[in-house]
C-alpha cells in the first residue's frame, strides 16, 4: 500500500496547481514549483528548455534507464462551478487533468527518492510543457534528446470516460493523430444572376467536400480508422455577388500513419483535379499535428501484468481506440513505451475533459502512483 501522508500530499499539490493554471509553453511558475520540489528531493536536474523541467535517479544496477512522463499545461478556459481550489487565473483552468498527472509524478518522485536503494533501473522524471498545442512540447523534448539514453517510457492519463476502479490500454494503436487542413479554391468572381460568367468558388467548394468523404468510405481499408472533417467554409460577402475565392477548413484524425499518408495525397489529388474541372485552381495546405498513439505489445503486456498482479485482474480494461490525439505519441515513436489511463468516472468525476465543469476524483491518486511505483520496481 501507499503512504496515506504522501497521496494526501499529492492531493495538495495538485489543488495548488489547479488553483494556478497556465497556458501552454507558458508554465514557468509551475515549473519552478516542480525544480524547487525536486531540488528539495536531491534529484538531479537536466539540462532542458525550460519550461519543461527534466529529473534523473541513478538506479541501483542502471544497467536499463525508463522514463515517466506527466504533461504540466492547463487550457484556455473560464472553469465553472464553486469548488475551494477553483482557478485564480481568469480564461484558464486545468480541465484535463494534468495538475493530477503533475502531482502524482510529483509524489512518485518524492518515492523513489526515498527507496534509491531497492530501485534497480535509471528513472528519467519528464514534466512535459504543451502537451495541448502544436507544436507540441514531447516533439521538442524528443529532438532535444531526452530519450536519448532511454530503454522505455511510461505515462498515464486520469480518465474521465473509463469507470472508476478500472486501468487499462489497448497494445497498438490506442489513440488518433490529428493535422488539419486548409484548401483555397480561386475561381473568377461576377455577378449572381449571371454565373455563366464565372467560375463559381462556392459550388467548387460543395463537390471536394462530397469527395473528401468518399476517401474514407473508398480508399482506405476499413480497418485503419480514420475521420475526415470539415469544420469551416469561408466565401462570400453578400447575397448577389459570386466571390473570387473560397476556403475549406477541416482536420484528419487517423489510427494508422499510413492512412495519414494516403488521405493528405488524395485530399491535394482531388482538390487538383475538380477545381481543373471547373476552370479554377486549388492549393491545400496541411498542418501537420501529432501523429498517432502506439503503444508497444511488450511494454503493454508487461504493464497489463502489473496492473493484474497489483490490483487484481478485474481492474484492467483492454480499451477501445479513440479519435482524441495525445502528444505521447512522439516518445513512442522514439521508443517503446505504454500510456495507460487510469478510470476516475463517477459522480465527482462526471463532466468529460476540456469541459468548464471537469474536475478529477483525486480517491484514485493512490492507484496512479502505485502504478508508476511498481512499473519501476519490477522493471528489468
Amino acid at each position: 500500500m501507499i503512504n496515506v501522508d504522501l497521496v494526501n500530499k499529492a492531493i495538495e499539490d495538485r489543488r495548488y496547481l489547479h488553483q494556478y493554471p497556465e497556458l501552454s509553453g507558458e508554465e514557468y511558475k509551475t515549473s519552478q514549483f516542480i525544480r524547487n520540489r525536486l531540488e528539495v528531493l536531491n534529484i538531479e536536474l537536466l539540462d532542458f528548455k525550460p519550461p519543461s523541467v527534466i529529473g534523473f535517479i541513478k538506479g541501483k544496477k542502471g544497467d536499463k534507464t525508463i522514463a515517466l512522463r506527466a504533461d504540466i499545461d492547463a487550457l484556455p478556459i473560464t472553469e465553472e462551478g464553486d469548488k475551494p481550489y477553483i482557478s485564480k487565473n481568469p480564461g484558464v483552468a486545468h480541465m484535463c487533468g494534468h495538475d493530477g498527472h503533475t502531482a502524482i509524478l510529483l509524489a512518485v518522485a518524492e518515492w523513489i527518492s526515498n527507496n534509491r536503494e531497492s530501485i534497480e533501473p535509471n528513472i528519467v522524471l519528464i514534466f512535459q510543457s504543451a502537451e495541448e498545442i502544436s507544436p507540441s512540447g514531447a516533439d521538442q523534448l524528443v529532438k532535444q534528446g531526452v530519450l536519448k539514453n532511454v530503454d522505455a517510457i511510461f505515462g498515464i492519463h486520469l480518465w474521465q470516460p473509463m469507470e472508476k476502479g478500472k486501468i487499462g490500454l489497448k497494445p497498438g494503436s490506442m489513440m488518433g493523430s490529428v493535422d488539419d487542413f486548409e484548401i483555397l479554391i480561386q475561381g473568377y468572381g461576377g455577378h449572381g444572376a449571371m454565373p455563366q460568367e464565372a467560375v463559381d468558388p462556392i459550388y467548387i467548394a460543395t463537390h471536394i467536400i462530397q469527395s473528401l468523404q468518399s476517401i474514407i468510405s473508398r480508399k482506405l481499408n476499413p480497418m485503419h480508422s480514420s475521420v475526415i472533417s470539415v469544420g469551416k467554409i469561408e466565401s462570400g460577402i453578400t447575397y448577389n455577388i459570386i466571390p473570387d475565392t473560397a476556403k475549406i477548413i477541416g482536420t484528419i484524425r487517423s489510427l494508422s500513419p499510413e492512412a495519414v499518408r494516403t488521405i493528405q495525397q488524395l485530399i491535394v489529388q482531388y482538390t487538383e483535379g475538380i477545381c481543373k474541372t471547373f476552370d479554377a485552381t486549388g492549393k491545400v495546405d496541411f498542418i501537420i499535428g501529432t501523429p498517432p498513439l502506439v503503444n508497444d505489445p511488450q511494454e503493454s503486456e508487461f504493464v497489463e501484468s502489473i496492473i493484474c498482479k497489483t490490483f487484481g485482474n478485474d481492474a484492467f480494461e483492454l480499451v477501445e481506440p479513440v479519435m482524441i490525439s495525445e502528444d505521447f505519441s512522439y516518445y513512442l515513436q522514439e521508443k517503446p513505451g505504454a500510456f495507460i489511463y487510469v478510470g476516475m468516472k463517477g459522480e465527482k468525476s462526471q463532466y468529460p475533459h476540456h469541459h468548464p465543469k471537469f474536475d478529477i476524483d483525486e480517491d484514485v491518486f493512490s492507484e496512479a502512483i502505485r502504478l508508476f511505483i511498481e512499473i519501476v520496481k519490477n522493471y528489468k
